[in-house]
C-alpha cells in the first residue's frame, strides 16, 4: 500500500505496508495488558511482512550469507493493548544509507495509536559485519 505521510520527514509518496494480528491472552501480564516485551515480537513480525511486501527476498539473502540485523529500537508506548484486541501495524522507511537504514512503525487499535517505533537496521555479511547492500537486495521499497 502506498500512502502519503506528512511532516518534516515525509514530503512525498512512500511505501507503507500494513499487517494485523490479534492479541493472545498469554502475551499479557498480571495487569491484563500486553507485556511491553511482546511489542518487540509484533514489530518484528510486521518488519518481515514489510520486507515481503517490498519484494526483498530475505530467505535468499540468508542463503547467500547475508542478513539484516536490528541495531537499535526506539519505542514510545502510548496506550495498552488488551486480550483479543485486533492490532494494525504499519511500517515504512524513513532513512536509507549504503549499509543501513531506519524503518518507522506504529501499532494501532482502531483509531487509537498504541506504539510508535523507529528501528535502525544494518545489512551484514556472513561474519555479522556491516556490508554494502548488493543491488539485488537494494530494492526501491527500502528508500523513503
Amino acid at each position: 500500500m502506498v500512502e502519503q505521510k506528512q511532516g518534516p520527514l515525509y514530503n512525498e509518496r512512500i511505501m507503507v505496508t500494513e499487517c494485523s494480528l490479534q492479541v493472545r491472552t498469554y502475551e499479557c501480564d498480571s495487569y491484563g495488558h500486553v507485556n511491553n516485551a511482546n511489542y518487540l515480537n509484533y514489530l518484528e513480525f510486521a518488519r518481515y511482512e514489510f520486507l515481503k511486501d517490498i519484494h526483498f527476498d530475505y530467505p535468499t539473502a540468508i542463503k547467500a550469507g547475508f542478513g539484516v540485523y536490528v541495531a537499535r529500537i526506539e519505542i514510545d508506548y502510548k496506550k495498552s493493548a488488551l486480550p483479543d484486541d485486533v492490532l494494525l501495524i504499519k511500517s515504512w522507511p524513513i532513512k536509507k544509507g549504503a549499509v543501513s537504514g531506519v524503518i518507522a512503525q506504529e501499532i494501532r487499535r482502531g483509531e487509537d495509536l498504541l506504539i510508535e517505533a523507529k528501528v535502525t537496521w544494518a545489512f551484514v555479511d556472513s561474519r555479522g559485519m556491516p556490508a554494502r547492500i548488493p543491488k539485488e537486495w537494494d530494492v526501491p521499497g527500502l528508500r523513503p
